[in-house]
This record gives structure tokens, C-alpha cells and sequence, in this order.
């Protein structure tokens, strides 16, 4: 429990001289120093680390045009929220339509020729059903036929070798025609193949003068105007993701075996002073950097009213771990001379002068690491009257055990303890 411990006490080198003079001069037996008192505290303790860093959009797209041509209409504004799909940029399309009247008209020929139309399947028919083919099988089977009666006539006398030989070399002028028709039905296949590609680029670049968002964002950059006239792959539009945001930082390595996924990240921004924001640790680095001795980490931060902008420096802490039962004394009852702190355990109504090892400070409180017990009664007030042995009475309203000014000093000493602080970071 804390005693009182409103008052401010001094601690600066001058008042520490007085204090120890004014202690040797009235001596033991000298008048008493009346004084508040305070008790040391057991609270938990929120050690945290300091960090900062810049917020970053985890997503940034750099739209481009995939097709050349003259820049229509730009329905996008600096600041324009997009969803995907959205329309960023149309380009004049007349003549894109006429590259695809162009395609559709060699692809319709070559279907032509197959005996295809646009309803059929995508594959092409079978060689013995394409016109072309089935009539060089018949001249060729017809002639087979005719060769085969010469050859018979012949063998009986009634048929002239000549004819004979007529028959065969038609038979064999029929069997290329067939074989002709084949090679060109093959052509053919691979020339339906090709113009079936020129026809769907020709269809993508058509729907490629429509310039859609490939990501949600906001549009942070419009680099084209109505009537440019713009080439393949010129960046038009740049839009960024704004929530979740990116907060990253690097962290120093004595915290590593600290840091985690899933912590809790606070910070500020110097657009927002007085409001907090917080995210949480999403990623961490693997590896540290020799030269500044620290590791990389990337905490996602949600952004739905977009008051947080990517590039925003951030400052803040981040929560590593909570200690219990740490002692922790109010300020007031703390000095410091020469960087050595020092309290006064008021024993048998007598002050004794105690050097202490301080933590972090939370709120008006310090941690003490070493020194204490944690059952002393320590003096709030009157430190620079203060020395070793001297006398000291607790006034009518509190004293060591307790009273109103313990009472103000406990009630503070416990609502600041568990309010936490920045204790990993000192």
C-alpha cells in the first residue's frame, strides 16, 4: 500500500547539501522533520519497447495500357477510391474494332474452308470430312476402280496395254491429288489456329482500351489527360491499398527472443498527436543487421476511416511481455544525486538513507530492482531536510501505518502501476 505521496519533492544538488548539513547540525537529538510517508506497492508492470518507423501501402499497383491509342475519357480523380474492376481510363477504340472486323474476316475464311462455323466445336473435323478431301478420295478411288477393269481387260486381250497404262498413271495422278488435299487440310488446321489467336487479340486489345483497376486502392497518382495519345505499357494510373496499412520498423536485437506474431503494436502520428492508433505484429525478419544491430518487423495496422496515409512517420511502442509483483515507489519519494538514487526508510521514527537500483517509470512511479523489501515506510516529502538518523514525526493526518495522506499515496501508486508503461524500452 502506498502512504501519501502528493507532494513535489526537490532533488537537485544544492538541496541534497542542505539536507545532509541540516541533518549534521540538529544531530539526533535535534527538532523533528514532520513528513508524509508512503509504502512500496506491488503491481504488474507492461514492458514494452520503443520503436519507430514509416507506414507503408502493403499493395501498390502501377496501372498501365496494354494498347497504343488516343486517351478518351479519365473518370478517376487524385484521392478516387477504387474498387476492382473499376474503370481508370478509356482510349478511343475505332480503331482496335476495326483490327478485330479485320481477324474475324481471315478466321471466317479458313472456317470456310473446313466447313466450320462459329457455333461448332473448336476443334477442327476429321480429314475424310472436309469437302476437299472427300472429293480427292473419290477421283482417287474412281480411278482405282478404272485401273483395276484395264488391268483385267487387258489380261483377256480386250483392252490395249495403252489404256492399261492410261489407267494407271491416272490412278497414281488421282492418289497425289488425295494426298495434296491431306497436307492442305493440315495447312489448314494449323492456319485456323492462328487466325483463331489474331481473333482473341484482337478481342483482348479491344477490351484493353477499357483501362480497368487490378486492386482496391486509392488513386495517388494521374499521369494521363483526355486527348494524349499514349503507347503500349505508358503508366496511367498508381493506386495504393489503404487498409490494412504497413507499419515498418526495426527493433533492436536484445528484444528478439521477445518478439513475436501477434503482438500489440501502439503508435502516434505527428498529423494525429493526440490520438492513439494500434495494429499488430504480422511479420518478422529472420535475420539481423550487422551494422545497425537490429532486425526488421511489419505490423498491420486497419485504416477504415483513411485518416493514416502510406509514408507517415510513426512513433510508438510495442508490447513484449507483463511482470508481476514488481515493486514500485511514487517519485516522490526518490532522489537522485550523481546518478545514484537514493529513498528514506522512516524506522522507529527515525530516517535512514538508502540507495536503490531503479527500473522503468511508470506514470509517477518507479520500479525499484533492487534495494528495498518491499515492507519499508519510505518519506514523500522533505527529502532535502532529510538525513540519516534524524527524527521525523508523520503529522496528524497519516504517519507510517497508514492515514489520509497514505491513503492518497496508495491510491496513486496502484492505479499508475497497473496502468503500465514504456519499461522495455529503458
Amino acid at each position: 500500500m502506498l502512504g501519501a505521496s502528493l507532494s513535489i519533492a526537490g532533488c537537485n544538488t544544492a538541496g541534497q547539501a542542505a539536507a545532509a548539513g541540516g541533518g549534521r547540525g540538529r544531530g539526533r537529538g535535534g527538532p523533528a522533520v514532520q513528513i508524509e510517508t508512503a509504502t512500496v506497492a506491488r503491481t504488474s508492470i507492461e514492458r514494452r519497447a520503443d520503436l519507430s518507423g514509416t507506414l507503408v501501402s502493403p499493395d501498390q499497383a502501377k496501372v498501365s495500357s496494354e494498347v497504343a491509342g488516343i486517351v478518351r475519357e479519365v473518370p478517376v480523380q487524385l484521392g478516387t477510391e477504387v474498387r476492382a474492376g473499376d474503370v481508370l481510363v478509356r482510349l478511343e477504340p475505332r480503331e482496335l474494332a476495326l483490327a478485330l472486323e479485320r481477324a474475324d474476316s481471315a478466321l471466317k475464311q479458313v472456317e470456310a474452308q473446313l466447313g466450320l462455323s462459329r457455333s461448332d466445336s473448336e476443334q477442327a473435323p476429321p480429314d475424310d470430312q472436309v469437302a476437299t478431301v472427300r472429293q480427292a478420295m473419290a477421283n482417287r478411288d474412281d480411278a482405282k476402280a478404272a485401273y483395276d477393269r484395264a488391268e483385267q481387260l487387258n489380261g483377256r486381250g480386250l483392252v490395249s496395254k495403252v489404256d492399261r497404262d492410261t489407267a494407271d498413271t491416272r490412278l497414281k495422278v488421282m492418289e497425289a491429288n488425295y494426298q495434296a488435299a491431306l497436307d492442305n487440310v493440315r495447312a489448314l488446321r494449323a492456319t485456323l489456329q492462328d487466325r483463331r489467336a489474331s481473333y482473341d487479340l484482337a478481342v483482348k486489345k479491344l477490351n484493353d482500351a477499357v483501362i480497368r483497376a487490378p486492386v482496391a486502392g486509392s488513386v495517388s497518382e494521374r499521369l494521363v489527360q483526355p486527348g494524349e495519345y499514349i503507347r503500349e505499357n505508358t503508366q496511367v494510373v498508381t493506386i495504393v491499398q489503404m487498409s490494412p496499412l504497413k507499419l515498418r520498423t526495426s527493433i533492436q536485437e536484445k528484444f528478439a527472443g521477445m518478439i513475436h506474431q501477434g503482438q500489440l503494436v501502439k503508435f502516434a502520428v505527428e498529423a494525429f498527436p493526440d490520438r492513439t492508433f494500434a495494429g499488430t505484429l504480422a511479420y518478422v525478419s529472420p535475420a539481423v543487421d550487422q551494422a545497425t544491430r537490429t532486425f526488421a518487423i511489419e505490423s498491420l495496422v486497419d485504416n477504415p476511416d483513411r485518416v493514416l496515409k502510406p509514408g507517415f512517420f510513426a512513433k510508438g511502442t510495442i508490447a513484449l511481455k507483463v511482470d508481476d509483483n514488481v515493486m514500485v515507489v511514487p517519485d516522490d519519494t526518490v532522489s537522485t544525486l550523481a546518478g545514484v538514487s537514493t529513498v528514506y526508510v522512516i524506522e522507529d521514527g527515525k530516517a535512514r538513507q538508502q540507495i536503490v537500483s531503479l527500473g522503468s517509470r511508470e506514470g509517477k512511479q518507479w520500479e525499484i530492482v533492487d534495494g528495498l523489501k518491499g515492507t519499508e515506510t519510505l518519506a514523500a516529502s522533505q527529502l532535502n531536510q532529510l538525513a540519516t538518523g534524524m527524527s521525523v514525526t508523520t503529522g496528524d493526518s497519516g504517519g507510517p501505518s497508514g492515514g489520509s495522506g497514505g491513503g492518497r499515496g496508495r491510491g496513486r501508486g496502484r492505479g499508475q502501476g497497473q496502468a503500465g508503461g514504456s519499461g522495455g524500452g529503458q
